[in-house]
This record gives C-alpha cells, sequence and structure tokens, in this order.
C-alpha cells in the first residue's frame, strides 16, 4: 500500500494529509478495497498514532464498501478509491467513468435492497457528488474518533 503524507508534524490530530489510493476493476475485487480501508486505518493507528475508534473502522469499511460496490455496478470501466485523513475525519473518495448522479431514495423499510446510499448518508459527517471532466467523484466523511476531542476508548498505543 502507497501512503503519501502532505504537510508536515503528524503529533498534532492531523496536519497535513495522509491517504492511499487503488483502482478496482472488478466486482470481486470490493473486498480488497475493505481491506485497504482497514489497513490504511490500522497505519493511521499504529505509524500516525492517531485516535481510530472500532466504530469508525467499520463505518469506513461499510461506507468503502457501498460505494466502490454502486461504482462498480452502475459506471463501466474501473473505479478509482482514495482514502484521506486531514481534520478529524476520515475522507473516502470514489470516482467512476460515470456522469450519472446516484440517486438516493426515500426511506422504505418495506423495500427490499437499495439502501446502501441511505446507509452512508447516515454514517458521514458529510456526502458530496462532484463531477469530474469525465465522469464524477462520490467524496463521504467519516469521524475519526468517537469522541469530539480526539480521544477513544478504542485507541491503540505502540
Amino acid at each position: 500500500m502507497d501512503q503519501t503524507t502532505e504537510g508536515g508534524d503528524s503529533q498534532s490530530l492531523i496536519s497535513g494529509l495522509i491517504s492511499v489510493s487503488a483502482a478496482f476493476e472488478g466486482s470481486e475485487e470490493i473486498a480488497v478495497a475493505r481491506d485497504l480501508a482497514r489497513s490504511f486505518l490500522a497505519d493511521l493507528r499504529t505509524v500516525h498514532e492517531l485516535p481510530v475508534s472500532e466504530r469508525t473502522v467499520g463505518m469506513v469499511q461499510l461506507v468503502v464498501s457501498e460505494l466502490v460496490t454502486n461504482a462498480r455496478k452502475y459506471a463501466p470501466g474501473p473505479c478509482l478509491l482514495t482514502l484521506g485523513a486531514t481534520d478529524g475525519s476520515v475522507r473516502v473518495g470514489v470516482w467512476d467513468s460515470s456522469t450519472a448522479s446516484p440517486v438516493v431514495l426515500a426511506p422504505d423499510p418495506a423495500r427490499v435492497g437499495q439502501h446502501g446510499l441511505e446507509l452512508v448518508m447516515a454514517v458521514c459527517q458529510s456526502f458530496a457528488v462532484h463531477r469530474e471532466p469525465v465522469g464524477k467523484r462520490i467524496t463521504a466523511a467519516v469521524a475519526l474518533a468517537d469522541d469530539p476531542g480526539g480521544a477513544s476508548a478504542d485507541r491503540h498505543m505502540s
């Protein structure tokens, strides 16, 4: 996994951008995307000594799974997943070649399936769709730690 750190001191919560990106071409790679997210978050804990709650790990994996699944299902060609940590949150970005904006259906407990974006929007601090010169990029942010002060009972020390 290639990680890039932009900025300086990682002793503050996050003073720069820490990120990783990967391209996915097949639906069988959705599990690989979740693994990449889990590994990225583990590195935030151990290498960068940032508080990453277990809830964050689960929520980021859910968001990655839903967004990559939708990109693979509804857009031709590969998709690009970018994970970044900055300003107390984990940013999940997924680019795909389709210009069609995702449709978020109204909540309906009787509907079977198609609840993915509904779930993503419920667990994220922010959700946005950006048109690109080719395709679109969907970005979502999940809080890095449960406590707004940055503390987490799940923090792992090295």
